[in-house]
């Protein structure tokens, strides 16, 4: 299956506007927001995970990275309640369930093997957040050679510089809304930019975005290889 899978190439997807579809385990949906693959790809989807359900045991080979968007996901690591941002490295495994359910925005085959950082960060917690250009707040949320994660705070109308991404980023879009020159982006929004690819967001009444930057033109290892 591929959605969105050239990343040479601009996309953009409204979360909200996307078909559920069920995965293997009952109780547990997704919003495919971009995949290279079958049941194994690297993929970035919204996940839903119906109150009381669960997920098996399994390993991440490519690793994987999400923000709880709402509810409380657990897995042995603990209880992780909407706005944690969490980062488990290739080769990590766990057990993830959601006993009041919950959704993710989440990433997988998207890490190289040798970042073996496990993160969790309160994206709520005003510690770690610092100023940016006028009228941005920054909360760095990882960084490597191979790429740079954070979420940005965008006061209400403001228009940032442009901005240039020599090896692409993403965008998606936790609250609010912003907009460039090729669209409007409201909460649920995903974007993708591709490497060599810029532009200058502007918004009206304040956003909040994670993005991703640096990683696109990496030479990341595939599912089944």
């Amino acid at each position: 299956m591929q959605i969105n899978a050239d990343v040479t190439k601009r996309a953009v997807m409204h979360a909200e506007e996307i078909e559920w579809i069920a995965s293997p385990l009952a109780g547990v949906d997704r919003r495919m927001l971009e995949r290279d693959g079958e049941e194994v790809a690297r993929a970035t989807s919204i996940v839903r995970y119906a109150p009381g359900s669960s997920f098996s045991a399994h390993t991440h080979s490519g690793g994987e990275e999400f923000i709880v968007l709402d509810g409380v996901f657990t897995d042995e690591m603990g209880d992780f309640p909407a706005g944690m941002y969490v980062r488990n490295p290739v080769g990590s495994s766990h057990t993830p369930s959601s006993a009041p359910g919950c959704t993710i925005f989440v990433k997988l085959w998207q890490m190289p093997p040798g970042d073996q950082d496990f993160v969790r960060i309160n994206i709520e917690d005003a510690e770690g957040w610092r100023d940016g250009a006028a009228g941005e707040r920054v909360l760095p949320l990882h960084k490597s050679e191979h790429e740079e994660v954070r979420v940005l705070r965008w006061a209400a109308g403001q228009t940032l510089d442009e901005r240039a991404f020599p090896d692409g980023a993403e965008y998606f879009v936790l609250a609010g809304g912003f907009d460039d020159a090729d669209g409007r982006y409201g909460k649920g929004a995903w974007l993708r930019i591709p490497p060599g690819g810029a532009h200058a967001p502007h918004t009206t009444d304040g956003c909040t975005v994670y993005v991703k930057s640096g990683h696109l033109t990496k030479d990341l290892p595939k599912p089944g290889a």
